[in-house]
């Protein structure tokens, strides 16, 4: 199957959701506060679609020159290993480099090893920790500061 990325629109609010309430059901966002994001002109929200149309995946930028926020990303767990990650992950960072943003940072959940992995690949480094962040975890708060190419 392959994946499309696209602009989220108010339209894929119903389908995220549900997404984000089953991969984070203590920490999902509400439909107020995504909806609040994709009014913002400084944010970049993008789906990916499996060939049945279907979202498998979604991330966001928040972009405030010269600093950017990766705000949230996250792929259907039937999705995972297949490049989804990576591929919404590329698109935020050319975002990023679009809009002149030199930094970019994240959190991410402490027993997440999986997406930190992916970070670090992307040039991410650790650079501090919120204690008691997410429910049930701390957030390893991570930064890029200039464009790395993902290592193979």
């Amino acid at each position: 199957m392959s994946t499309v990325l696209r602009p989220m629109t108010a339209d894929d609010v119903a389908e995220v959701m549900a997404l984000e309430h089953e991969l984070f059901p203590d920490d999902a966002w509400t439909e107020g506060m995504l909806r609040d994001e994709l009014a913002q002109p400084d944010r970049h929200y993008l789906v990916a679609r499996d060939d049945g149309g279907r979202i498998v995946g979604y991330a966001g930028l928040r972009a405030v020159p010269p600093e950017g926020d990766v705000q949230t990303m996250a792929v259907a767990p039937d999705r995972w290993g297949r490049g989804i990650g990576r591929t919404l992950l590329s698109a935020l960072l050319d975002e990023a480099r679009r809009r002149g943003i030199s930094a970019v940072f994240l959190e991410v959940r402490s027993d997440n090893p999986r997406a930190q992995d992916l970070y670090r690949r992307f040039g991410f480094t650790e650079i501090g920790v919120r204690p008691g962040y997410y429910v049930g975890a701390d957030a390893v708060v991570m930064r890029r500061l200039e464009p790395v190419e993902e290592e193979r």
